[in-house]
């Protein structure tokens, strides 16, 4: 029997005695199996500090002054539509890291808002400021749709089913595979509905905090290309591309472009969410990264 077949069958059941939640964006049903949002900020909390904490220890928190006021001006602008989504998101602890790891080309916002961004994606990849908007719009899409408290969720029924069938089969719950009933969701591959919501709101988000919308299809273009060589692409093996997934985010430019278009425009300077990690200062946020 498989982790689907286990999965399934208790997911259709949890929903029924009311385990699932609507998501404030997209109004679709999300199995949440009693993980509260908050539930899942905290865990996500938790297992950040510890990793940057292990990080710094090894030195491999980016100090890097005009690398992080880059990232952090872009990851401000776009929160600041992330707050017009859900407003009550400005009570989240917004950060963003850096992580000096050369060979790794990664980035992830974990639920509440922390985040870093790979050196191996600066590195390989070589975003343009839109590019790496790009990535970072995306990622804070999938914290604001809740997918980590979806993905909670799941390995908490798939743990929870498998207990039970180890129970039913006379295992003991002390036994090795059957004490934990919550298994921590991070990190792990999205589903292609939860990718297609995020690429939706990321270059929504991007767009709207002023940059170019195209830019999203030129990353992947670049992921594809460069996937190739040496590097360590987690970022693919979590985010798969497809020329079906680029064809989609073209489809969206038209759309897009009349966001930014307005947001060059009218777009007012963006308020300091994060800090460097180097002397958690706030930059003038006006400068630290090109306008284009």
């Amino acid at each position: 029997m498989t982790k689907r077949d286990i999965l399934v069958p208790s997911m259709l059941l949890l929903c029924l005695l009311g385990a699932c939640a609507t998501n404030p964006i997209t109004g679709r049903d999300q199995f949440v199996l009693g993980v509260s949002e908050e539930t899942a900020i905290a865990r996500s909390a938790q297992a950040y500090q510890a990793e940057m904490g292990e990080l710094g220890k090894k030195g491999r928190i980016s100090t890097d002054e005009k690398l992080n006021a880059r990232v952090q001006l872009i990851t401000d602008r776009l929160i600041d539509q992330a707050v017009d989504y859900r407003p009550e998101t400005r009570n989240w602890a917004w950060s963003v890291k850096i992580i000096d790891e050369a060979k790794t080309v990664n980035a992830f916002c974990m639920a509440g808002g922390r985040m870093a961004v790979y050196t191996g994606l600066i590195e390989k990849i070589k975003p343009s400021d839109d590019e790496l908007a790009a990535v970072i719009g995306h990622e804070i899409s999938h914290a604001l749709l809740q997918h980590s408290r979806e993905q909670m969720a799941e390995k908490q029924a798939t743990n929870i089913g498998v207990a039970l069938l180890g129970v039913a089969a006379g295992a003991s719950p002390d036994q090795p595979g059957l004490r934990s009933l919550v298994d921590l969701g991070l990190l792990l591959p999205h589903s292609r509905r939860d990718e297609d919501e995020a690429d939706r709101l990321g270059i929504e988000l991007a767009a709207k905090a002023g940059y170019n919308p195209h830019a999203a299809v030129t990353l992947w273009e670049k992921m594809l290309r460069e996937s190739g060589n040496n590097a360590k692409f987690d970022w693919l093996s979590t985010h798969p591309a497809s020329p079906k997934r680029i064809e989609a985010l073209q489809a969206l430019e038209p759309e897009m472009a009349v966001y930014y278009r307005q947001a060059r425009k009218t777009a007012p300077p963006s308020r300091a969410w994060t800090a460097t990690p180097a002397n958690e200062r706030v930059i003038d946020v006006q400068t630290g990264s090109k306008n284009k």
